[in-house]
């Protein structure tokens, strides 16, 4: 399966998103420093990005603007998890592929992510 790449300052949400998706056989990383992002992915090279918008800097905003300035990130699907109420367009607006609104389902993650990776075709 796919390596994920979970980027929150909320330990309980990275845990619990690491425990699921590591249970449907992703590898996942998942950190709570969004100012080691860009040097974790850089380890693990993931095939799909997990972020929370609002983090002590930089935020996912900035994240998901350094992400998307690599050549070697331009395409990873990027994923955002927010409490705020988005569309798709300032989702989009800022880098991300797609997002959900907190509090979720983790019935919603996994479909959100496979269609995501296989926009990529990384499965």
């Amino acid at each position: 399966m796919a390596k994920i790449l979970i980027v929150d300052d909320d330990v309980k949400v990275t845990t619990l998103l690491k425990r699921y998706l590591s249970s449907a056989g992703h590898e996942v990383t998942a950190i709570n420093d969004s100012s080691k992002a860009i040097q974790a992915a850089d380890k693990v090279r993931p095939n799909l990005f997990i972020f929370d918008m609002m983090m002590p800097q930089p935020d996912g905003y900035r994240l998901c603007g350094l992400i998307r300035a690599n050549p070697v990130y331009q395409h990873t699907p990027i994923l955002i998890i927010t409490a705020l109420d988005y569309s798709n367009s300032k989702a989009a607006s800022f880098g991300a592929d797609d997002y959900l609104t907190k509090p979720f389902d983790l019935d919603e993650l996994e479909p959100k992510i496979q269609f995501l990776l296989n926009k990529t075709r990384i499965v």
